[in-house]
């Protein structure tokens, strides 16, 4: 159960006699108390509240008030007016008596009339130009810092070194510290000429000034001087010989020739390399590319740097690269728009996602997203043209003839072996116990590294001049 308790508060103010008296409820708590009240009071000021003084006439209670109140109340207030002098705008203690009324605007004329009438110093010295009247500053010399003296190290080199370190010159010694590679010590002129044994630069030493090497010139590229006709007649006529396409930097090609080129393509069975680079392709002869990629099947490497093609021409040719999957390499940075978008990079993600046989990829991607799943897709593609690679070259030494021990490497000239003729027989077990071949069972057994072992037989020696027999077909034990 809860009380009720009256609580009694008194306040009194300095300088001033006025009794507060405030009344307020506070609830006791008991034993017997279950929930408790919390009660909200409007704020108040000297027990009335705050809407009460709107109406209050504040000229009327500063009337009421006595001097000595009022310059109580002075101290608290800082009036921010110009017009009003100095000792009525701070808390001034001097009790003088002003000379007169203050008048801001003539003060001001009588500052400026007084200022402008009075004359300046007089020059001792007449001022010239270039030369320094009176005394010169001299800055005081910085106070010297005691400076301990380094403990010294001594280090016992023996005999020999310290005699042929101290009859050592400049230069073998700054040939030493390259050797032992203290780069810190010498500049690169110094340290290029130590490991080349070119011999030090004359005049170049410790303490010598370093000048800045060089640069050295190289010739400019000369101009592509293929015939853009002739290389398309050679496209159109599928020439075998006719393996690499360049027409990098060809100024003034017009777009019919472009689109023969591209014509050629679509039936050319043996071009692998096209490059394109700043030969002004848009968007029109950029389709046609797509089309001319989407019928080709030889094309391994596609370069069209440079160029006038916009996002969406990008993105369909990203998008030909899927009909053959030939293509192992495609660059087409730096075009006319610089930045693709992030709509255009993830419809290029998706479509290189799918492409299996891509490996390298020439494009500007801003997001990183799309770069990190470009780039992880890439590199699973790699590694699946690795791995293929390596299968088939183990498969061939495996079916490679067993007539002599078995070398560490492959030759090259056994990867152009041509298949035997149907009347000759290549016997493929020589190894023989009791006029009986003995075929060795070809077992691929993964060992977790995408990798295959073969299980090697006994080791049985073959006899001299036994005639082979018939081979028996290879035997494959899968797990």
């Amino acid at each position: 159960m809860a009380t009720m308790a009256e609580t009694i508060e008194e306040t009194y103010e300095t300088a001033v006699t006025r009794k507060v008296v405030r009344k307020s409820l506070k609830i006791e708590e008991t034993s017997s108390t279950t929930k408790t009240t919390t009660m909200t009071t409007p704020a108040k000021l000297y027990g009335r509240e705050l809407s009460a003084y709107d109406e209050v006439d504040v000229d009327e209670l500063l009337a009421k008030l006595s001097q000595e109140e009022l310059t109580m109340l002075a101290k608290e207030v800082d009036p921010d007016d110009n017009f009003l002098p100095p000792s009525q705008r701070n808390n001034y203690a001097c009790e003088k008596d002003p000379t007169g009324p203050l008048n801001r605007k003539k003060l001001i004329e009588h500052i400026n009339k007084q200022a402008l009438e009075t004359p300046d110093r007089p020059e001792v010295k007449p001022y010239v130009a270039g030369v320094v009247r009176g005394k010169k500053w001299i800055p005081p010399p910085p106070p010297e810092k005691i400076r301990e003296a380094d403990e010294q190290i001594t280090i016992d080199l023996g005999d020999e070194y310290e005699t042929a370190l101290t009859a050592a010159t400049q230069e073998e010694i700054i040939d030493l510290a390259a050797i032992l590679g203290f780069h810190s010590m010498m500049n690169q002129d110094q340290y290029h000429a130590s490991l080349l044994n070119k011999g030090q630069p004359v005049g170049l030493g410790w303490d010598g000034i370093t000048k800045a090497t060089k640069p050295k010139i190289y010739p400019m590229d000369p101009p592509n001087d293929t015939d853009p006709e002739q290389t398309i007649s050679r496209v159109k006529d599928n020439d075998q010989s006719f393996l690499d396409l360049n027409w990098n930097n060809i100024k003034n090609i017009s777009d019919e020739k472009i689109e023969k080129l591209f014509e050629g393509l679509k039936t050319n069975t043996h071009l692998e390399v096209l490059s394109l680079v700043n030969v002004g392709l848009n968007d029109r002869t950029a389709q046609l590319l797509a089309d001319a990629l989407e019928a080709n099947s030889t094309l391994r490497v596609v370069n069209v740097e440079t160029n006038f093609i916009s996002p969406a021409g990008v993105v369909q040719l990203v998008k030909a690269l899927l009909t053959t999957n030939t293509v192992e390499e495609f660059r087409a940075s730096n075009q006319r728009s610089q930045v693709l978008g992030n709509k255009t990079e993830m419809e290029i993600t998706r479509l290189v996602e799918q492409n299996p046989t891509l490996l390298r990829l020439g494009l500007h991607l801003e997001y990183s997203d799309a770069r990190h799943r470009v780039a992880s897709h890439l590199q699973r593609n790699i590694d699946r043209n690795c791995r293929l690679q390596k299968r088939a070259t183990t498969s061939l030494s495996l079916r490679l003839p067993r007539g002599r021990p078995p070398a560490v490497g492959v030759d090259s000239s056994f990867f152009n072996l041509t298949p035997p003729s149907a009347e000759t027989t290549t016997p493929t077990c020589e190894r023989r116990i009791n006029d009986k071949p003995i075929c060795e069972p070809v077992l691929d057994v993964p060992n977790g590294t995408d990798r295959f072992v073969r299980a090697q037989p006994p080791d049985i020696h073959p006899e001299p001049h036994s005639t082979p027999a018939t081979p028996e077909p290879e035997r494959r034990l899968d797990h």
